[in-house]
């Protein structure tokens, strides 16, 4: 076992303070919008000072012991790679409409970009890696985002209400005239269309789950950008208190959401689109997760985020960066599937895990806030070890067993443990300590 210094991500979005005080340390002033645990390339965790190998980077520490880092079984299925990246991540303002492909898509886009000539680091590529990039959010506080498509009957009815709103008519339909004119009747053609009768299989002919009228709800934003944009325009005027008892509190919500997305990014489509997806709202403790093609946005909060080792992501508004609607297209899975949340399960060693249906990745939560947590009287937990394990603690201190010896790791303190060091056992060496550890998400 061995502790690690992690890298910040200053992203414009990230919030200034909210990483600092969760880990307990001095604000840089700057954004802080995602601590890197793990060994991505781009920014790998390194050895600390003080330990062995001070310095290293932890992908070469691993590409120099495969098996011993990872695990025999872990080595061969992810390639002598640690196929997992924790993150601490702070959305100070929301992040980047995107979706993330499948390995097929990954594997394919990331042929095609090589065979095309676009540099590996360039804005406008769309596939960095190889891999594919599912994900799963744990709430350290309230934590809000958009996640999937909302049924198309409940979106026809949202975006009813809404016209209703800005026409000041329930009954009648009217579309008014002029600029707000244009943007009423965009979003009465997306009621139209999504009120439409659904396929008759629920399959498509396809063969799949997609639904064509979200399908084209989601091209039409895209197609009639002018009248989207006057559409949001017409969304951010209306006053929040004139929807009070109005409108259902899920449509009011919903225009609140897209009149901050409009004035942080005036006339992106994204806007609009925001009010086909799930608006979802996470209290401290509880996760969703999100596989691909599942469209999505965080918009803000603090949590710990898990995900395969990749940064493949496609982007479809809310952001400055390269957006590609046609590859987006490709990517979304047009499903009204629900919100993905990701329930705790607790083992029968007495370890509260959260295991999203991925084979790279678990996260363990070692909450010791509840008991007395002096070091002496606090049980132990085994750590779940399917091959390697980072550990992050954010609250107290915590001390962790295992063959070797014994590592005390305080608040701010990450570790990764070998697969050769098993078995771990965690106790509290603090009152109040609370840690996670993510590991591979089945014995493989």
């Amino acid at each position: 076992m061995f502790r690690l210094t992690s890298t910040i991500r200053p992203y414009a979005w990230g919030s200034t303070t909210a990483i600092a005080t969760l880990l307990g340390r001095e604000p840089s002033g700057d954004p802080e919008a995602e601590l890197w645990l793990g060994a991505h390339p781009d920014s790998p965790s390194v050895i600390a000072p003080g330990e062995p190998a001070a310095g290293a980077r932890l992908d070469d520490v691993i590409a120099e012991e495969p098996g011993a880092t990872l695990g025999t079984a872990a080595a061969e299925r992810f390639d002598g790679r640690l196929p997992f990246l924790m993150k601490v991540l702070a959305a100070g303002a929301p992040l980047s409409l995107q979706v993330h492909p499948t390995i097929e898509q990954a594997e394919a886009g990331y042929a095609a970009e090589d065979e095309a000539g676009v540099a590996r680091d360039a804005s406008e590529r769309n596939y960095r890696d190889r891999n594919h990039k599912p994900e799963m959010i744990y709430a350290l506080s309230d934590f809000a985002a958009l996640s999937g498509f909302r049924d198309p009957a409940a979106t026809a009815g949202l975006l009813r209400e809404a016209i209703a709103m800005l026409t000041g008519d329930a009954g009648s339909g009217a579309e008014g005239s002029g600029a707000q004119g244009a943007g009423v009747r965009l979003l009465a053609e997306l009621a139209d269309l999504l009120e439409a009768e659904a396929p008759s299989s629920g399959a498509g002919a396809s063969g799949t789950d997609e639904d064509p009228r979200l399908r084209q709800a989601f091209a039409l934003v895209f197609d009639r950008r002018e009248d989207a944009a006057l559409s949001a325009e017409a969304l951010a005027g209306l006053a929040p208190g004139s929807m009070s008892g109005v409108v259902s509190p899920a449509t009011a919500i919903s225009i609140a959401t897209a009149a901050d997305l409009q004035e942080r990014y005036p006339g992106d489509p994204g806007v609009i689109v925001s009010l086909l997806l799930n608006r979802v709202s996470l209290l401290p403790g509880e996760a969703l997760y999100l596989p691909a093609g599942n469209v999505h946005a965080y918009l803000s909060g603090l949590g710990i985020e898990v995900m395969a080792t990749s940064d493949n992501v496609l982007r479809g508004g809310l952001t400055s960066k390269h957006v590609d609607v046609p590859e987006l297209l490709k990517t979304v899975r047009f499903a009204a599937l629900g919100v993905p949340e990701l329930p705790a399960v607790e083992t029968e060693w007495g370890q509260r895990v959260f295991a999203p249906p991925f084979d790279e990745f678990a996260l363990q939560v070692l909450d010791f806030r509840g008991g007395t947590g002096d070091g002496s009287t606090s049980d132990d937990v085994p750590v779940l070890q399917h091959g390697p394990v980072l550990v992050l603690v954010t609250d107290g201190a915590l001390v962790l067993d295992s063959p070797n010896g014994s590592l005390r790791v305080a608040r701010g303190d990450a570790v990764f443990i070998p697969a050769a060091e098993a078995p771990v056992m965690a106790r509290a060496a603090e009152p109040g300590t609370r840690a996670f550890a993510a590991t591979v998400a089945r014995e493989l």
